[in-house]
């Protein structure tokens, strides 16, 4: 008999608050990526990178942690990751208005380079994948600290592509470390469809050649994911190794603000795409067994616009980089 995602909810011990918190979670990530394009389009946001179609993974994903104890070296997409963990809209509007104040990297990288110390969340760079191996050196710490933190990474199936991704994975896998690598497929590393990348039909297949189990997981459904990480996330407390999630997911946007997805999706595609929104599949999930009540949606969605604009008012007022500053952490005083 398929099990239900009451029963799935209820067996990871997920009441209907932490449904709500579910939500919320999605809801909040989606408002803030649609004002970051609106701020693009209008010439105040250089650059935008969407996590919209990817929410329901990245927030059940996240809530399976432990902010500020487990490790994350997330990808540019995981906007929802890191509000999960406790950043704020305020934090991403100052380093989407290259702000001084960011936290991320005091405007000195792009936009959707995470990284908050104070939350062990780890900054990224350009190149994919490397962040994997960041991951794995943050799982070895904690194992030589003798500490049960795990560490989480994730990237795009395209940068499955790349040695790091390998590499990483087999050094975890070598030492049993508490290793959680989360592949979000949206089926396009950029440009490039799925079965021009590799000649596989699942990124997890890949798990059997490090000896780690490779689940696969509907990147729609946040429960789904919760639950996978969930699992995974106590393998490696116990000390059981590392996993490989694959989270099959929908990009609703084109790959950044300098996109346009029309060159090499059909206008058929987009719009069969934007039936798989996972925000909207969700709310109607829990409409329809009563955690949300008539209305509660559209309220929450007006707070979290408040607070939206609340953050984007302080972003903007807050200072720029002061140009003697050009040089700090560029070279060695």
């Amino acid at each position: 008999m398929a099990v239900t995602k009451e029963d799935a909810a209820q067996k990871a011990g997920l009441d209907a608050e932490a449904l709500r918190t579910m939500y919320r979670h999605m809801a909040r990530a989606r408002v803030l990526d649609e004002r970051m394009w609106v701020l693009n389009r209008q010439g105040r946001a250089p650059f935008v990178i969407s996590c919209q179609g990817h929410e329901a993974a990245q927030v059940g994903i996240a809530m399976a942690l432990r902010p500020g104890y487990d490790w994350a070296a997330p990808y540019y997409r995981d906007l929802a990751v890191t509000l999960v963990l406790g950043m704020t809209p305020k934090d991403h509007l100052l380093a989407t208005m290259a702000r001084a104040d960011d936290p991320n990297s005091g405007a000195r990288q792009m936009p959707s380079h995470f990284g908050c110390r104070r939350l062990n969340i780890i900054t990224g760079g350009s190149p994919v994948a490397t962040q994997v191996l960041h991951a794995a050196g943050a799982a070895l710490a904690s194992r030589v600290r003798g500490e049960d933190a795990v560490a989480m990474t994730s990237l795009g199936e395209g940068s499955t592509s790349e040695g790091d991704f390998h590499e990483g994975l087999n050094f975890a896998a070598v030492h049993h470390l508490p290793l959680i690598t989360v592949v979000e497929n949206n089926g396009f590393a950029i440009s490039v469809p799925w079965d021009k990348q590799m000649p596989l039909e699942d990124v997890a297949e890949r798990a059997r050649a490090y000896g780690m189990p490779g689940v696969i997981v509907d990147g729609g459904d946040p429960i789904a994911c919760y639950v996978a990480m969930k699992e995974a996330v106590e393998r490696g407390r116990r000390g059981e190794g590392p996993t490989l999630i694959e989270a099959k997911v929908a990009r609703l946007t084109p790959h950044s603000s300098d996109d346009d997805d029309r060159v090499y999706k059909t206008r058929e595609a987009l719009a069969e795409e934007k039936k798989h929104d996972c925000v909207l599949g969700f709310r109607q999930h829990l409409e329809e067994v009563g955690v949300l009540a008539p209305g509660d949606a559209e309220e929450m969605r007006a707070e979290i616009m408040r607070e939206v604009d609340k953050a984007l008012q302080e972003a903007e007022a807050a200072p720029l980089p002061s140009p003697e500053s050009a040089m700090l952490h560029v070279y060695g005083d």
